[in-house]
C-alpha cells in the first residue's frame, strides 16, 4: 500500500499533514503544470470520467480532494446536479477553487470546504454520486478513505475515480516511465515553488495499488459492479462501483 509515501522526509508531520502542505505551496501552479505536462489530455480524462455518472443522473454529489475544483467544474457543465460539494485538506487550493466560483457565478451550486475522505463530515446515504480526481493516491489510510465514502453515499449511487495509473506494454511503460520520472520533476521545479512535489508525484503512482488491486480494495469495503476502464495507453484509470 502506499501510505509510506509521503512528499517530504519528516519524522513528525503526518502523511496527511505532509500531503496538505505540499498542495499549499503548489495551488498558484497546479492548474497550469496539470494542463501543460499532461499536453491538456487531463481535460478529456475528467470529461470521460464524469459522462460515467450521465445514467444515473445525480442531484446532490460529493466531490473529495476537490483541489481547484476542475471536476466539480465539468459535472456542472455535463450533468447539471442541484448541488456539488467539493472538500480538500488544502486550504490552499480551496481558495483557489473559491475564487474560481465566485468569477463563474456558481455559488448557488458549487461550495467546497476543508475535509477529507477518511473523516467526512455528511451523514450516512446522503449523496448520489461521489467523485475523486488524482486523489486517492494520496489518502493515508486507502481503505479507511473507501469505506467513508462508501458510507455517506446512497443506496443505489455511484462512484467514479479517475487516477494515474501504470502502462504494462512496451514501448508505452518505458516512455512513460522516463516522463514521469525525469520530465515530470525537472517542470514541476522550473515551475513550481516546491521542489519536492512532483518527484512525489511520480513515486506516488507507482506505489498506488491499481487496477485489479484497486477494484479488490473497492468490493472490501461494499461497493458492488466494480470496474477498471484503462485510458491513453493506460496512463490514467477510471474506477467506478455502486453501492
Amino acid at each position: 500500500m502506499n501510505e509510506n509515501i509521503t512528499p517530504y522526509q519528516s519524522e513528525t508531520a503526518t502523511k496527511k499533514e505532509q500531503v496538505a502542505s505540499m498542495f499549499n505551496n503548489i495551488s498558484g501552479t497546479y492548474d497550469f503544470l496539470n494542463h501543460f505536462m499532461s499536453l491538456g489530455i487531463d481535460i478529456i480524462w475528467r470529461k470521460k470520467a464524469i459522462r460515467e455518472l450521465k445514467s444515473i443522473k445525480p442531484r446532490i454529489m460529493l466531490d473529495v480532494a476537490t483541489g481547484t475544483g476542475d471536476f466539480a467544474f465539468e459535472a456542472i457543465k455535463i450533468l447539471a446536479p442541484e448541488k456539488i460539494i467539493g472538500v480538500d485538506i488544502s486550504e490552499g487550493m480551496l481558495d483557489v477553487a473559491r475564487k474560481k466560483i465566485q468569477d463563474r457565478n456558481l455559488q448557488h451550486v458549487f461550495s467546497v470546504q476543508t475535509g477529507d475522505s477518511e473523516g467526512l463530515h455528511f451523514g450516512d446515504d446522503h449523496f448520489d454520486a461521489i467523485t475523486v480526481a488524482f486523489g486517492v493516491r494520496n489518502y493515508e489510510n486507502l481503505e479507511k478513505g473507501l469505506a467513508d465514502m462508501y458510507r455517506v453515499l446512497k443506496p443505489g449511487g455511484k462512484i467514479v475515480i479517475l487516477e494515474f495509473s501504470k502502462p504494462r506494454k512496451f514501448p508505452i511503460k518505458q516512455g512513460y516511465n522516463f516522463y514521469f520520472k525525469h520530465v515530470t520533476p525537472m517542470l514541476g521545479k522550473l515551475f513550481s515553488k516546491d521542489n519536492r512535489a512532483y518527484c512525489y508525484l511520480p513515486e506516488s503512482v507507482a506505489a498506488f495499488p491499481d487496477g485489479e488491486e484497486f477494484t479488490r480494495l473497492m468490493n472490501k469495503v461494499g461497493f458492488t459492479n466494480t470496474r477498471d476502464r484503462r485510458l491513453t495507453f493506460g496512463i490514467s484509470a477510471i474506477y467506478t462501483g455502486t453501492k
